[in-house]
């Protein structure tokens, strides 16, 4: 088992996680999908900027 398959899991279930907890919330399937993008876009930000 290397690092990089724990992260891609992790990510994976982060992105499962926020939609399911999304749609629980607002009981909308939009909604969970937007969560689950902007949960990557968010990802991919913090990976480019430095801090």
């Amino acid at each position: 088992m290397t690092a990089r398959y724990f992260v891609a899991g992790g990510l994976s279930f982060g992105s499962a996680l926020a939609m399911v907890i999304s749609y629980h919330v607002h009981q909308s399937i939009i909604f969970a999908i937007v969560h689950g993008f902007f949960g990557w876009l968010y990802v991919i930000w913090r990976a480019l900027t430095p801090g």
